[in-house]
């Protein structure tokens, strides 16, 4: 559904009062405050994507579903995408403020823009969601996202396995890990720190890299390479933090043609890590089903905006602490699935990803081979 679009929705009589509201489908711009006949009583959500290069989800996933979510409660939402800019960042959320939106939910950048705007928010009277990443310090009402240290002890158990496949016992492992900036980055390397902990105990494993690639392809690839040359080759696995990372990692190891001999990790179960899984030439990646982090985060907004207190703590039954406010956060946290070769059908049968944007070209004999349809 393009977002651009604006059409009216009638609601049904809410409560004793009977009263009828008139509330538009979101934009993807924040220009104006809807010209779809809103008021000051209208049901009203905003919520801020970070970019569209970190990971394809934001656009192709979390969107759309947070949209379709949102139209079917008839409530009003405005859905804007960031482009990776601070400092639009800010104009976004000052915006959605004047507004008057009644749940800002954000994906932040970096803790320090994503607290002044969830502050700002909290000081304007407005409940507000951290969606997928914690705003270290920033305050939200609740979080919703996956339970990230489970989606980084997924990938320590990925790569181990595709290890022992290879029959390696012994091997040098290199950490790519994600944006220094991004608290989730931090829960990622905790859970595959912890998992492969015992392994480097033992003396099977080495760590002879550890450095960020800050989610892009081409950081990821520089830094992967600088350690390959001073370990002069000898690097037997590599964890990489997500696809688009794995995807530069992956390009340094082909041109010295040890792609598909090296593992790599993923995750996000993106259209390219998926080809590359059934190419052989990435390990696995990690399926965080976004429609159910979608309808958790869209489920909790459409309940504070509704009144219902009581929904709204069922679904956000757990907790995660904010270790800078030393605050537990009430948080609603999804479940995220490791996936190799024989995985890649379920995340199309899902609708996660499509089959004729994964089985094109090369991909087409691969994913016939694979039971990917």
């Amino acid at each position: 559904m393009r977002l651009g679009t604006r059409r009216l929705v009638a609601l049904a009589a809410v409560g004793v009062l009977g009263a009828l509201s008139l509330t538009a489908c979101g934009s993807d711009t924040s220009d104006d405050g809807g010209d779809g006949g809103s008021s000051d009583s209208a049901k009203k959500v905003g919520v801020i994507l970070p970019d569209a290069t970190t990971s394809p989800r934001w656009e192709a996933n979390d969107r759309p579903s947070l949209q379709q979510a949102f139209d079917d409660a008839g409530i009003e939402s405005t859905i804007t995408n960031a482009d990776g800019d601070v400092a639009k960042f800010g104009s976004i959320c000052d915006s959605m403020i004047n507004e008057g939106v009644q749940v800002l939910m954000i994906v932040n950048l970096d803790s320090e823009s994503g607290s002044a705007c969830l502050k700002k928010a909290k000081d304007a009277g407005i409940q507000s969601i951290d969606y997928d990443r914690l705003t270290l310090g920033g305050g939200a009402s609740y979080y919703v996202s996956f339970d990230n240290v489970k989606v980084g002890d997924l990938m320590g158990e990925g790569l181990t396995k595709c290890l022992d496949d290879a029959g390696k016992t012994k091997a040098n492992i290199v950490f790519i890990n994600g944006d220094p900036n991004d608290n989730n980055a931090a829960l990622f390397k905790s859970g595959y720190q912890q998992n492969l902990q015992p392994k480097f105990d033992s003396g099977d494993y080495k760590l002879v890299g550890d450095q960020t690639g800050e989610w892009d392809a081409t950081k990821a690839g520089t830094a992967f390479e600088q350690i390959f040359t001073q370990n002069n080759g000898k690097v037997d696995g590599v964890v990489s933090a997500n696809d688009t990372m794995a995807g530069g990692i992956i390009a340094r190891l082909k041109a010295n043609g040890l792609d598909g001999k090296v593992p790599v990790t993923g995750q996000d179960a993106s259209v390219e890590g998926l080809q590359r899984i059934l190419a052989g030439t990435q390990c696995m990646t990690v399926y965080k089903d976004t429609n159910l982090e979608a309808k958790a985060a869209s489920d909790l907004a459409i309940a504070l905006i509704n009144g219902d207190k009581e929904k709204a703590a069922s679904l956000a039954s757990g907790t995660v602490k904010d270790t800078e406010l030393n605050v537990d956060v009430p948080s609603a946290l999804a479940t995220p699935e490791i996936i190799y070769t024989d995985g890649v059908a379920k995340v199309i049968s899902d609708g996660f990803q499509s089959a004729d944007d994964v089985c094109t070209g090369q991909y087409a004999k691969l994913c016939q081979e694979n039971g990917v349809q």
